[in-house]
């Protein structure tokens, strides 16, 4: 378990301080653990990163049908942004303080790996998902971790050009990535969509792009699309495991024949 207090109830774990004195950036974060967790099982694992001004709780609105079947993260960001909260403050719309954002990337990165070792996460099924800052920040995590994360889920964001230019990137050919924009978005416009997608297509086969009826947000068929996503592509793993287990099973049966 983290270091530090921490309150559970039912299958949610809160953290309340900062874990982790040797990480240079540490998170506050809510887990959540499926309901009939399996000894020596590992589960697909989503980490979740909010918006500027928000927090995990609108991150766990959107993705709590999967509470049964995800390991689910929700991180926090350390910033406070009126009542809520960012991973990092801007100069300028589009222009962050860059030593806050190094800083986030390599938080971000230490806590996926923390936390692998923490809770029974399958590190063959490690996803991000993002809105808006967190979109941004999940998109320059893929492409920072490469095939350490099986896919990320970026709404409503971009790719900063100092993470394409001045990064070392990671191929992402093998990692999933759904992109959906809102087709009237006045923050980042839909043109901004269009162009991470593209961007995207040159490095992975494994793009989903889906521009929805709306603005900055997330309306309820994305929701259900991102939901029905995640699962497929889980699943994926989740068939292989199960074939490894029944393999295992036929193995040790004859086994026993053997030695009768």
């Amino acid at each position: 378990m983290a270091k530090g207090l921490y309150y559970k109830y039912k299958n949610k774990i809160v953290i309340s301080n900062k874990w982790g004195e040797k990480m240079k950036q540490a998170y506050q974060y809510e887990v959540y653990l499926p309901q009939e967790l399996k000894a020596g099982r590992t589960y697909p694992t989503l980490f979740t990163l909010h918006g500027k001004g928000s927090d995990p709780s609108d991150m766990h609105g959107l993705t709590e049908p999967l509470s049964s079947e995800f390991i689910l993260i929700h991180i926090r960001g350390n910033f406070q942004m009126g009542s809520g909260f960012q991973f990092y403050e801007l100069k300028s719309l589009g222009n962050p303080i860059r030593e806050q954002f190094d800083d986030a990337m390599e938080g971000l990165e230490r806590f996926v790996e923390y936390a692998t070792e923490t809770y029974p996460v399958d590190s063959g099924r490690r996803y991000f998902l993002g809105f808006s800052q967190g979109a941004i920040l999940s998109m320059s995590l893929a492409l920072r971790m490469g095939s350490r994360l099986k896919g990320i889920v970026a709404l409503n964001g971009y790719v900063p050009d100092f993470v394409k230019s001045e990064y070392t990137l990671q191929s992402v050919r093998e990692t999933s990535v759904f992109i959906s924009h809102g087709e009237f978005d006045t923050i980042f416009p839909a043109s901004i969509g269009h162009a991470t997608a593209a961007y995207f297509k040159e490095l992975t086969s494994k793009l989903t792009f889906r521009l929805y009826p709306s603005g900055h947000g997330v309306i309820p068929q994305n929701r259900q699309d991102v939901l029905e996503w995640l699962r497929q592509d889980a699943d994926g793993g989740l068939a292989a495991e199960a074939a490894d287990e029944e393999g295992a099973v036929k193995s040790a049966t004859l086994k026993e024949s053997e030695n009768q």
